[in-house]
């Protein structure tokens, strides 16, 4: 497969049985093929999708010092601030060329999960920030849950298998800023080739280039999606779930064109997480002689944990 497919939600939530299956197959069958989809009729409006870049950006634009008062120590950058080059994908030294922040779940009717995760953090600077960030993490959870409802039949499993164990879930939504490159980066890039660790990965701002993925040849392709568009991607924990029946492929964010260094870029993913109860035990059904099981039993925390230690944003 050279190209992401594209798909669209509103055929999901029609009324109507032979859309629903429409989209239950191809999206199940990308997923299986290449492990990312182009999606159109989620619930993000324009409107709120204007608004969140414009306090992304002004976020940014913020004096250094002001940023880094919003940088949280201990929490294995959660929530707030993380700020440039401090992240770096599994198995490489080198940070990534970005700076980003964290918005995580706005837990409700939960005293246990709201004790267990870090608060949210506030900006105080810029007063519509933090409404803008809650809104648009409600609408990505809400988009997530109707694709997994769609995957959960394509695994023929109960269609509402996900929904317990992502409400009040620890997803995340990571507004990024990949600033002008100044000098000749040495061996470092926007975001170095990596799988991402959660079910799966609703993204913003795909709508340049930059963003690469590799198909099961090997090759890298450029993903692209129209502006109206989130991409979506398998995530390891979905992927273990399924005994890799569902792919997680291997993505990267690349530098680009040396004339067109001084850009700004930004891309907003929003992580969907489950509680950390969740067993990623490989479903039953996903194992027979063919495929034969290929990871260990594991709950979504104690996976999560190990893949922060490797991304270096926390210590043993």
């Amino acid at each position: 497969m050279n190209t992401i497919p594209s798909v669209d939600l509103q055929e999901f939530t029609s009324e109507q049985p032979d859309r629903k299956l429409k989209f239950t197959q191809d999206i199940g069958n990308a997923f299986e093929q290449i492990g990312f989809v182009a999606l159109s009729g989620h619930f993000l409006s324009e409107e709120l999708v204007e608004n969140l870049y414009t306090e992304i950006k002004k976020f940014f634009d913020l004096p250094q010092h002001v940023k880094n008062t919003y940088e949280i120590e201990g929490i294995g950058g959660q929530r707030g601030y993380t700020s440039f080059g401090k992240e770096h994908a599994k198995g490489r030294k080198e940070g990534d060329l970005k700076e980003f922040w964290h918005f995580g779940q706005f837990v409700e009717n939960d005293p246990i999960l709201e004790a267990e995760y870090p608060d949210n953090v506030t900006v105080h600077e810029l007063p519509n920030f933090n409404t803008v960030g809650k809104e648009t993490y409600k609408m990505l959870e809400k988009t997530a849950k109707y694709v997994l409802r769609a995957l959960a039949l394509h695994l023929n499993i109960e269609e509402t298998y996900f929904d317990s164990y992502i409400t009040n879930g620890n997803s995340i939504l990571r507004p990024i800023h990949y600033p002008p490159i100044t000098i000749e980066p040495k061996n470092a890039v926007r975001a170095a080739a990596h799988g991402d660790i959660n079910l799966i990965t609703l993204l913003m701002g795909a709508h340049g280039k930059g963003l690469q993925v590799k198909n099961h040849n090997g090759e890298w392709i450029d993903a692209v999606a129209r502006t109206d568009q989130l991409m979506i991607n398998v995530g390891d924990m979905l992927s273990r779930l399924t005994n890799n029946k569902l792919k997680s492929t291997i993505h990267r964010v690349v530098n680009p064109q040396k004339e067109l260094w001084g850009s700004s870029r930004y891309s907003i993913p929003f992580f969907m997480h489950p509680i950390s109860q969740m067993p990623l035990n490989c479903l039953e059904h996903c194992i027979n002689d063919h495929h034969p099981k290929q990871f260990e039993d594991i709950t979504a925390g104690e996976f999560l944990h190990e893949r922060l230690i490797e991304l270096g944003l926390i210590k043993k």
